[in-house]
């Protein structure tokens, strides 16, 4: 009974990530950052992953260099996915967690006119880069680890226009229920999470498209639509991101986390 409480003490002691391999794609951003801050603060050692290195850099100025790995990939490229896991891999050792966070968003567009090569990306991005995440990072995974897909609010609801993301949302959480399945005999959880409106240069841009698209003002609009009344930030957004990625989730998998301030009640 007294080795069962030391060791209860022992872990309670540790930090969530300690010592944990952890991969964020689209980690230049400010959900990224936010995630990697609070990762690190857990012990871990972070591979950000993002498409143009300067944004990484910048990321990296407050962040501590001998725990993190800057790697500019295009995720949707099957050769940038196999090479960013592999140089996290022989870095710091097997993959304990990937947060497959790269998006974009495309435009607001009425479906006779939205372009097809937008869609395209949107999908590539989205979709195909989850799932080249996923496939290279699985062999290389630990049993026990975690995946967390950036989803959104939008992966369970339809806007007008909206095409390219609100369909490559709804596609991410079909394949997070995929792996979900697959995964479980070896106790890896896989979960999406839905973050509502936040309050970054992502969503504003989005906000501007869409306020241009509707003749309104596009932040006021989504703060209507929140029963909460604003906006969310990008540590809120991690703090849940932290939770699906630890242990305090172990009997979490194939679920959709909505951290939306309640849009989606």
């Amino acid at each position: 009974m007294t080795e069962r409480l030391a060791d209860i003490e022992e872990q309670a002691s540790l930090a969530a990530l300690e010592n944990k391999t952890c991969i964020i794609t689209g980690g230049g951003g400010s959900l990224g950052l936010a995630a990697a801050k609070l990762f690190l603060d857990e012990g871990a050692n972070v591979a950000l992953v993002d498409l143009a290195m300067p944004a990484l850099e910048k990321a990296a100025e407050t962040l501590p260099s001998d725990r993190v790995l800057l790697i500019e990939a295009d995720v949707s490229r099957a050769a940038d996915a196999k090479r960013y896991v592999e140089r996290t891999a022989e870095r710091f050792g097997p993959i304990d967690v990937l947060f497959s966070n790269a998006g974009n968003f495309g435009i607001v567009a009425p479906i006779d006119i939205y372009p097809e090569d937008v869609f395209d990306t949107v999908q590539a991005v989205h979709v195909k880069g989850a799932f080249l995440a996923a496939k290279h990072v699985v062999p290389r995974m630990r049993d026990g680890g975690s995946i967390i897909i950036t989803s959104s609010v939008a992966g369970l609801r339809g806007d007008p226009g909206v095409y390219a993301y609100i369909t490559a949302k709804h596609a991410q959480i079909g394949l997070m229920r995929c792996l979900a399945k697959e995964l479980a005999l070896r106790r890896i959880r896989v979960n999406t999470v839905h973050p509502g409106p936040i309050d970054n240069g992502f969503q504003l841009a989005v906000e501007q498209g869409l306020g241009a698209a509707i003749g309104t003002d596009g932040t006021d609009f989504f703060n209507r639509m929140i029963p909460l009344g604003r906006h969310g930030t990008p540590d809120e957004i991690a703090r849940s991101v932290l939770y699906l990625a630890s242990d305090q989730s172990s009997f979490v998998t194939g679920t959709t986390l909505m951290v939306d301030g309640g849009m989606s009640a």
